[in-house]
């Protein structure tokens, strides 16, 4: 099956390259210092592999999409593996972190995926999910000319939306669509897999936040 951002990746890299750089400070901090192996779950072309392994940590990518790691392996010398992150081909207790920037968007079983870093965490260890808020992105935002949002019903319909009127024509929605999880579903993930919740913010605080993350940890 080809992945949706397959044929993409020359566009999306330059598209989400240049703003990729503000989200670093942010995820090393929520890191924090570590050691031992961390996977970077939906790497796409690498942006963030440098950063992860910046904080003492030996990084290896993942992806669903062959054409993104094509760009990630002229980016980065870390190993990367093409795999479902659905069905992680590691045994339990492998990692000491997981990363998952920027993937509940793009994953049709996001409580699947929180469920599998869970089984590949080792005791103790840290996921760190950084991505699109849901309450403010998404197939129910409509955008006004003065920088206010028009939060429409469509909020609450869980799961893959092909089209939304008020995507940007062009954009990574409009491109390959987006899986929406809504608030309660996206923090229930993590409960319902056994992992407690060590933090809970919103990056780049503005005054209407676009990007959520969560750090937990595996009991």
């Amino acid at each position: 099956m080809t992945a949706r951002y397959d044929g993409q990746a020359e566009w999306y890299d330059d598209y989400i390259g240049p703003s990729a750089g503000t989200n670093i400070p942010w995820i090393v901090d929520l890191l924090g210092p570590g050691n031992g192996l961390c996977l970077d779950i939906g790497c796409g072309t690498g942006l963030y592999l440098q950063a992860i392994r910046s904080t003492g940590r030996t990084v290896i990518g993942l992806d669903r999409s062959a054409d993104q790691l094509r760009r990630a392996r002229n980016r980065d010398h870390a190993p990367l593996l093409h795999a479902d992150a659905t069905m992680l081909p590691f045994a339990p207790g492998t990692f000491a972190t997981v990363t998952a920037l920027w993937v509940s968007t793009d994953m049709d079983d996001f409580a699947g995926l929180v469920k599998e870093v869970a089984r590949v965490l080792l005791p103790g260890g840290t996921l760190l999910f950084y991505g699109v808020h849901p309450c403010f992105n998404g197939p129910h935002i409509e955008p006004r000319p003065d920088g206010a949002m028009i939060i429409h019903p469509t909020y609450c319909l869980n799961g893959w939306h092909k089209r939304s009127p008020w995507w940007r024509e062009g954009g990574v929605r409009d491109r390959v669509g987006m899986s929406h999880v809504p608030l309660p579903d996206l923090i229930n993930a993590f409960i319902d897999a056994g992992l407690n919740i060590d933090r809970v913010t919103e990056p780049l605080e503005n005054s209407i936040p676009s990007v959520l993350a969560v750090r937990a940890v595996r009991a």
